[in-house]
């Protein structure tokens, strides 16, 4: 799903918000908030609510969803005093207030442009979606894997249209690519080696070129 309201793009697929054709670099949780806000407007969000949403099981204070709906704001360029996208329900949440459209559909000459990934693990072909793919011992994980070196939200693979990113979550173990720990988000290429706590796997990134797959030397779309 992607939408439009202002100067602002949110698509729901790539995980990803932008401004006057800008990507906002925001934290997983913000983005988070802002899809849950976007899902139920115009109706307001209790604060309750989203700390079950954003922290099932956890207890967090009132100012970590006041940090986040900070960042948003600075992400979106909205102004607190006088919000245009975010309103503030004093003592009870947060909601959506920003008249939104959906973005023009992409052509199929378009589509033919991404970028596919797959991670080869354990014997198997791991499809991975547009968008944030965990990878982790929870089993909701893209690539899930059942080993205790590894933490539950251990790393993700990020898939764009110009290709596809990896980062450590903050893991217990750290992530390798290529046998070096990575710091921040890092280019994949088409067969670079991943290792995730014990597990070692090998993703693929590819260009679908009608019923084939052109692969991706160098991670860029050129």
């Amino acid at each position: 799903m992607k939408l439009v309201f202002g100067d602002c793009v949110f698509d729901s697929g790539t995980r990803e918000v932008s401004r006057d054709g800008r990507v906002s670099a925001l934290p997983q949780k913000a983005f988070a908030l802002l899809e849950l806000l976007i899902a139920q407007r115009p109706n307001a969000v209790s604060k309750e609510e989203i700390h079950e949403r954003l922290w099932p099981g956890t207890f967090v204070a009132d100012a970590s969803v006041a940090n986040l709906v900070a960042d948003l704001r600075a992400a979106l360029g909205d102004d607190a005093r006088e919000p245009r996208i975010i309103r503030t329900v004093h003592r009870f949440g947060y909601a959506f207030r920003a008249d939104v459209e959906s973005a023009p559909e992409q052509s199929a000459s378009h589509r033919f442009d991404r970028i596919g990934c797959r991670i080869q693990w354990d014997g198997r072909e791991i499809p991975l979606h547009d968008g944030e793919n965990v990878i982790g011992r929870e089993p909701e994980a893209a690539v899930w894997i059942d080993d205790s070196s590894v933490s539950r939200r251990h790393a993700r693979i990020v898939v764009g249209p110009d290709g596809a990113t990896l980062e450590d979550l903050g893991s217990k173990n750290g992530t390798k690519l290529q046998g070096g720990k990575i710091r921040g988000a890092a280019r994949l290429t088409d067969r670079d080696v991943i290792q995730i706590g014990a597990a070692s796997m090998v993703v693929r990134v590819y260009r679908p070129v009608g019923t084939t797959d052109t692969a991706v030397e160098d991670g860029s779309t050129e």
